[in-house]
């Protein structure tokens, strides 16, 4: 399977030209929607087909981040403002009807998702929440204790495998400790191995989720030097030994102000760690074929896992 380490994106409601032959010839392992390309069900419908055209592949990997209220890309075809944190508060009070209602959510949600086209909901969000940290995740968290995210996020991920979608746990291992958005900073997390181990880490494991997005986070008595993202050693010892995830590993989008480096750098950094691919989300022409340039073939590993999904679609 040729295909290049990198999830790209796209500027507007059309493929150019220039994006035409870059889905065509250059090999992207997928693509990620966003807002800016959304107007309508039926342009939306097109352009997915159009993708899949150039890609000359009638699986090829086409994301979106459809989170539900304050994350939700496709509000100008539906508007569902239900948050994960919804379904974490009714499931403190009563689990029973909160697995019902959530399950129900996601049978209908994923029903749209087929039908437009898209195969990956960038879902779960497996961060807990914690006491006076920064508001970017939020009511994007099913809750504050950990055993609630991790039984939410395993339903999340398995009624979607039911429904033939994939599914991205994020922000592995854990964002929601941080006191800053790494849209537009780095986050620098001073606690211990134990403590993140106890609640933020929990979430992750034994999830059987397709793929995980990485934090841009700095854990300090972890790796002192590196992000999560950048970091051999968080990748290795911690995101697939102590947790466990045995699927692809995503960077969170390397155009984020929480790495520090030019686009290509960030992208080499992220894969030298251990991400198999790289995202990225701004959507600018010039960068995306500088980067399909630089970025390799994915390896056997990440060849082997995307067959396995390939297999999973069918």
């Amino acid at each position: 399977m040729k295909k290049k380490a990198i999830i790209i994106s796209i500027k507007g409601y059309y493929l150019t030209t220039k994006e035409e032959m870059l889905i065509k010839n250059e090999k992207p392992w997928g693509l990620i929607l966003f807002k800016r390309n959304i107007k309508s069900l039926t342009q939306l419908i097109k352009l997915i087909k159009k993708i899949r055209k150039f890609s000359k592949d009638s699986k090829f990997p086409i994301m979106i981040d459809e989170e539900g209220e304050t994350v939700s890309r496709l509000s100008k075809i539906i508007n569902h403002n239900f948050s994960q944190k919804l379904f974490g508060d009714i499931y403190k009070h009563n689990s029973k009807i909160a697995l019902f209602l959530y399950k129900n959510y996601i049978n209908n949600l994923t029903v749209l998702l087929r039908k437009i086209g898209i195969n990956i909901n960038t879902v779960p969000v497996l961060d807990v929440i914690r006491k006076k940290t920064h508001k970017i995740i939020g009511s994007r968290s099913f809750s504050n204790d950990p055993d609630i995210v991790k039984n939410l996020g395993l339903v999340c991920v398995r009624q979607y495998k039911l429904n033939k979608l994939g599914t991205v746990i994020k922000h592995i291992p854990g964002h929601g400790c941080a006191y800053h958005d790494s849209h537009l900073q780095t986050p620098k997390v001073k606690l211990g191995y134990k403590d993140l181990n106890k609640i933020d880490f929990f979430p992750f494991k034994s999830n059987p989720s397709h793929f995980a997005m990485t934090a841009h986070i700095l854990y300090s008595k972890i790796d002192k030097n590196n992000v999560a993202t950048f970091s051999k050693k968080i990748i290795s010892k911690i995101i697939r030994k102590k947790i466990g995830f045995k699927g692809i590993l995503i960077s969170d989008d390397i155009s984020m102000k929480a790495l520090k480096h030019d686009l290509v750098t960030n992208a080499k950094k992220s894969l030298i760690a251990g991400c198999n691919i790289v995202l990225y989300c701004a959507g600018n022409y010039n960068d995306s074929y500088k980067l399909i340039k630089e970025v390799p073939f994915i390896d056997k590993f990440t060849t082997k896992k995307t067959s396995e999904f390939y297999k999973f679609l069918r």
